[in-house]
């Protein structure tokens, strides 16, 4: 005998539940097309006429659709998660959340029903509601209910916002304000259509709490002295408006003293009645609450400040990229502004840097292959309890699928140059320009000369670093990515400097080489030259320099980064051309194709590198942030600490040819070589002061310099 089907079976699958009516698996595209099926057969038959409802279903019926589109083809069916929003694929680094989406939906409600409670706070109450609840209670106390709703109703409308933003304390205010606006509608009206949307709401809210995740962050000082004002000025106008809504006909100066006067607490020149009768109560409370707010923001206590890893955090760093920091951007994670996020063992780290609530990273994670998983999982959710975006930029292309696995898209940004040092020659015709260039400098009387940072000696860094300040001149310190924030003897002893001399033995340039731990690479950090030398000197240099570090064994040397080299040398379509020409008519402002004609010129071999981003509407604001670390955007400030403050005065009081821009927080070294008292050289006869060699102005999107490219 036949085994009876069932007429509704539900199986439990990892993508989410699947439903089975009659047999037959039913997907979420099913149901709205149902829905609009039968929409269209009521139309047809006349029996559809109220438009509201009929326009919410079909709404219904094409989101049902719309969310579940994957499942629409075989090719694609199954490939998704069920969720409350759209479908998506569960990510491998990600936890997935299947009510991800309640945020949004319940702000908007919260928004909606502090709104419906707010105007049913200042209208009379339903007539026989009003009358039944007078044989329970005095008139009085309906007015004091009427004047309690109208602040809890804003403060709810506020929290909103941060119910959007997944703010775990947002979530248990909103809920506690949901309650309490529920008795007031009963206490003060009878209002049970309000009060039951208050606790749908609520409950909505309380079933939902695990889709709100972020952690409370304190606001810091300029943030407060920024809010401050605007929370008092807003919590006047939202006073004034109240008055002006219930004090029809009174003159403007009347309803400002009327305003000042409920603010302190005193009986004002109006009289109200009625439902705002006691509407001063609720200005009170508006007033009281907007100074507590603004007393908070102004005169809470500082908390912790947000150190850069310690000395024991650095040395862990700077093993780790001994170990594994075979990418060639791997030594530049050890600048001074980078905060590091390492696995509970340690086995792995990255540098980042938050702006404008973006976690940005720096490059590819360090440590072995097996760790970066783990650790791209912790950078979620320590993102992810922050109310942190996060993005990396220059991602390489072998990490880029662990990036993907943790939610993120890809945006090519340009190419690393590598120069392969076995195969660079300067003979043949196509290398002719850079040949002419180092033959005639060679002329000129010029040489060079490689050397480790830890054999300088003082009077060579004073030369380098008048040279450094003569180059940069007035310009600000850039870079993040893809150069060193300074050059310090103590910190990177291990690192290689190529120096030009003229005729008469002075130093005139320099280019700054970094290691790649575990291959038989350098990468070019810093290119200084003195603007008063001839055409061709950096030319000169990167070909002496390839020549001396294939002397030493050094297989590639990663030279530059060519940003959009790939749209520029070979664009694809009619959008990557128009973005040529585009970037063609930007190169006066940003030196793009300059910067590309350069370092082809040594024929090096092109890697891409990538900006990671969450979801295109994102990516403005993470382009954005990218711009403002790597300094390529000067970063707007509407009041400058006084931090900011000092370091640009003592950069105004400080000749040029002895000062050097020290990253922000990074505490400034010396340059000069540290001699013992015993030393007889020169540097012991006189005091040397503090000096460092900062990198150099040019973007980490140009490690080397633009104006450097003249020849």
């Amino acid at each position: 005998m036949a085994r009876r089907r069932r007429l509704v079976r539900i199986e439990r699958h990892q993508l989410g539940p699947r439903v089975f009516l009659l047999g037959v698996r039913w997907h979420d595209w099913h149901v709205g097309a149902l829905v609009l099926l039968l929409l269209g057969l009521g139309v047809a038959a006349g029996r559809v006429h109220d438009t509201l409802p009929t326009g919410l279903a079909a709404g219904v019926g094409f989101w049902l659709i719309a969310k579940d589109w994957r499942d629409l083809t075989p090719r694609r069916r199954d490939t998704a998660a069920w969720r409350l929003g759209l479908h998506r694929r569960p990510l491998a680094l990600r936890r997935f959340r299947r009510a991800d989406p309640l945020p949004l939906l319940v702000s908007v409600a919260a928004a909606a029903i502090a709104l419906v409670d707010l105007l049913s706070a200042l209208t009379p109450n339903v007539s026989w509601r009003g009358h039944l609840l007078l044989k329970i209670e005095p008139v009085q106390e309906l007015r004091v209910f009427h004047a309690l709703a109208i602040p809890i109703a804003i403060v709810l409308f506020v929290s909103a916002y941060y119910l959007y933003r997944r703010h775990l304390r947002a979530l248990q205010l909103a809920v506690l304000l949901l309650l309490a606006l529920a008795a007031l509608n009963l206490f003060k009206g009878l209002d049970f259509e309000e009060a039951a949307g208050d606790l749908t709401v609520a409950a909505i809210l309380w079933l939902g709490r695990g889709s709100f995740y972020v952690d409370h962050e304190p606001l810091n000082r300029r943030s407060a002295l920024l809010r401050a004002p605007l929370v008092a000025a807003a919590g006047l106008l939202l006073s004034f408006l109240l008055v002006l809504l219930a004090g029809h006909g009174a003159s403007f100066s009347t309803l400002c003293r009327e305003t000042a006067d409920l603010l302190l607490w005193q009986p004002g020149p109006l009289s109200f009645h009625d439902e705002v009768g006691r509407l001063d109560l609720a200005v009170g409370l508006i007033g009281v609450s907007t100074l507590a707010v603004v007393g908070y923001l102004v005169f809470r206590p500082l908390a912790a400040p947000r150190d850069l890893p310690d000395a024991e955090a650095r040395q862990a760093a700077r093993q780790l990229v001994r170990r594994h920091g075979s990418d060639t951007l791997a030594y530049f994670k050890l600048r001074r502004d980078k905060h590091y996020l390492f696995t509970d063992d340690r086995r792995a780290f990255l540098g980042y840097r938050v702006e404008s609530g973006v976690l940005l990273v720096s490059g590819d994670p360090i440590g072995p292959a097996d760790a970066i998983p783990e650790l791209l999982e912790q950078l979620g959710a320590f993102a992810e309890r922050r109310g942190l975006r996060v993005a990396a930029i220059g991602v390489g292309q072998a990490l880029k699928p662990h990036f993907e696995q943790l939610g993120l898209r890809a945006f090519y940004i340009g190419d690393e140059a590598i120069v392969d040092t076995a195969a660079f020659t300067l003979e043949g015709r196509a290398i002719r320009k850079v040949r002419q260039s180092v033959s005639r400098l060679e002329k000129a009387g010029y040489t060079s000369r490689l050397l480790r940072v830890s054999d300088l000696d003082s009077d060579t860094a004073s030369a380098l670093e008048r040279v450094s300040a003569a180059w940069r001149g007035r310009a600000g310190e850039r870079g993040f990515s893809m150069a060193l924030d300074s050059l310090r003897i103590d910190e990177h002893a291990d690192t290689l400097l190529l120096l030009a001399y003229d005729a008469k033995a002075q130093v005139r340039g320099f280019l700054h080489f970094v290691p790649t731990y575990g291959r038989a690479a350098v990468s070019l950090s810093l290119m200084r030259r003195d603007p008063e030398t001839p055409n061709g000197l950096t030319e000169f240099m990167v070909a002496e320099a390839i020549d001396l570090l294939r002397a030493r064994g050094i297989a590639e040397v990663s030279l530059n980064f060519a940003a959009f080299a790939r749209f520029i040398h070979s664009p694809k379509g009619r959008v990557q051309r128009l973005f040529r020409f585009g970037l063609g008519r930007a190169d006066a402002v940003f030196q793009i194709e300059r910067l590309y004609r350069f370092t082809a010129k040594f024929f090096p071999r092109w890697e891409p590198r990538y900006l990671m981003h969450e979801g295109a509407l994102g990516f403005a604001r993470v382009a954005l942030a990218a711009l403002w670390i790597e300094g390529q955007l000067p970063k707007p400030r509407l009041l400058p600490s006084a931090r900011r403050k000092k370091a640009e005065a003592r950069r105004r009081a400080t000749p040029a040819s002895v000062s050097a821009t020290t990253t922000p927080r990074a505490s400034p070294s010396t340059f000069a070589r540290r001699t013992s008292p015993s030393s007889t050289s020169r540097a012991t006869r006189r005091v040397m002061p503090d000096r460092e060699i900062s990198a150099r102005p040019a973007s980490s999107v140009m490690r080397s310099s633009p104006p450097a490219l003249a020849s």
